[in-house]
């Protein structure tokens, strides 16, 4: 997540725990929000010490609560010369819960997408992620973006009362949108088992998940998914293709599966992106062959996903891609 978001979610939890009487601990926890990820300082030492690398022990529990010992003392002293002497005072024990919470809502963020967290490292190897939002996510930075515009808005503009309603205002907002990602998360995790899906990929709606299955046999690749909503369930029908690895040996292509088949992994090699996302395929017959669109599931926004267009020749099979963004509901897909 983006270090804005970080650092608002820190500035929130802080002011929830401290209130408006207790800035100078609301700042020391905003400012620890973004400290984890200071660990990128640490390259190239980190390509010798795995647990220094990104995301390594400055993500856990011990890392937060070891820079939050250290800030204990460094940052009262810090914050009164930024902002006045009376940014340091209060007490220690005070400065040492503000850094803790603001250093764990880091990694809270953090372990909210797929990108796994050592939480107990280095008691642990054993890294968590909890698939229920995306690292990059339209409505999430919007919110970030408003919330920093009317903050500062606001600042020397409104009465104290109402900074301090617009602010709780704002965590509520928060608190209801990590709740609503939560349950539908844990909700679409009971469907995924239920139905035989192997993954959970969250979408830019936090009410919405996409179950997806990949399944590799000597016989060919089975790619299915379907969407999850936290309120309506299983929507629409699933969407399935199977994938015969063997080659058929001719290199005309007649039917969309073949299409499919053939334009596989020429789409894989044109995108890495593509490649390191789940994913899914629809195809059309056109003029002189057919018309694919192999399309991550995992980050689309407005409707459009980012992936790879290839354009199968019936004749020769010969495949041409190039990347795009497109609406892959927009493409019928006769492969069913």
């Amino acid at each position: 997540m983006d270090p804005f978001s970080h650092i608002l979610l820190a500035y929130l939890f802080g002011f929830g725990l401290f209130g408006p009487q207790g800035l100078q601990f609301v700042v020391a926890s905003a400012l620890a929000g973004a400290l984890p990820d200071a660990d990128v300082l640490f390259y190239p030492l980190s390509t010798r010490f795995p647990l220094l690398r990104h995301r390594g022990i400055s993500h856990s529990i011990v890392g937060v609560t070891g820079v939050a010992v250290a800030g204990t003392f460094l940052v009262p002293h810090t914050l009164a010369w930024a902002f006045g002497p009376g940014f340091g005072d209060g007490s220690l024990v005070y400065f040492f819960v503000a850094l803790e919470v603001g250093g764990l809502s880091h990694v809270l963020l953090d372990a909210m997408d797929h990108w796994s967290v050592p939480i107990f490292a280095p008691l642990s190897k054993q890294e968590y992620h909890f698939d229920a939002d995306r690292i990059m996510n339209f409505g999430a930075m919007a919110f970030t973006v408003f919330s920093y515009g009317i903050m500062i808005y606001e600042r020397g503009r409104v009465a104290v009362w109402i900074w301090e309603i617009t602010t709780y205002l704002l965590l509520l907002a928060t608190a209801v949108y990590f709740g609503a990602r939560l349950v539908a998360r844990w909700r679409a995790g009971v469907a995924q088992k239920r139905l035989g899906f192997g993954h959970v990929i969250p979408q830019a709606n936090p009410l919405v998940f996409t179950l997806y299955g990949r399944t590799e046999s000597p016989e060919g690749l089975d790619l299915k998914f379907a969407q999850y909503h936290l309120i309506r369930g299983v929507r629409g029908d699933l969407r399935s293709v199977t994938l015969p690895l063997s080659s058929s040996g001719s290199p005309s292509v007649l039917t969309p599966t073949e299409a499919l088949t053939r334009s596989y992994r020429p789409a894989l090699r044109s995108s890495w992106f593509l490649g390191e996302t789940h994913h899914f395929g629809t195809a059309r017959p056109v003029p002189g062959g057919f018309e694919v669109f192999w399309y991550s599931l995992e980050m689309a926004f407005f409707g459009r996903a980012p992936g790879v267009v290839a354009r199968v020749d019936a004749t020769t099979g010969a495949v041409t891609t190039r990347t795009a963004w497109r609406n892959p509901q927009h493409v019928f897909d006769w492969s069913a």
